[in-house]
């Protein structure tokens, strides 16, 4: 399995928390230490959704210019995510060709059942 997002977030800390007390094999990308390469990002979009994936309730979001939140589509989305990485809903959990977005307990319970 492997957890994508920012090792910084609170919801990162608390996915990764239960992760470990669930006993889960994991690995953690970190998208500011170890990269975000475009195909990963466009295979996020494919799967989740774009709008899904862009954080815009965050200080990244509020902090860019009128022009960038404007006549948003998916190519733009994706640049200003691979450029601001924060802007990356987190976080992105994957097993195989399963996806999930977001973390609580509930989902994360049902995600590893599953996967």
């Amino acid at each position: 399995m492997m957890l994508y997002g920012i090792k910084n977030c609170d919801t990162i800390k608390k996915a990764r928390r239960y992760l470990e007390q669930a006993g889960v094999d994991y690995q953690f990308h970190d998208y500011r230490q170890d990269g975000l390469d475009p195909t990963l990002l466009a295979e996020f979009a494919a799967k989740l959704g774009w709008q899904q994936l862009l954080n815009t309730r965050g200080t990244t979001w509020r902090g860019l210019s009128e022009t960038d939140k404007t006549d948003l589509n998916e190519q733009k989305a994706l640049s200003l995510m691979l450029a601001h990485p924060a802007l990356i809903k987190r976080p992105v959990l994957v097993n195989a060709e399963h996806y999930l977005l977001g973390f609580t307990e509930q989902s994360y319970q049902t995600f590893i059942k599953q996967s």
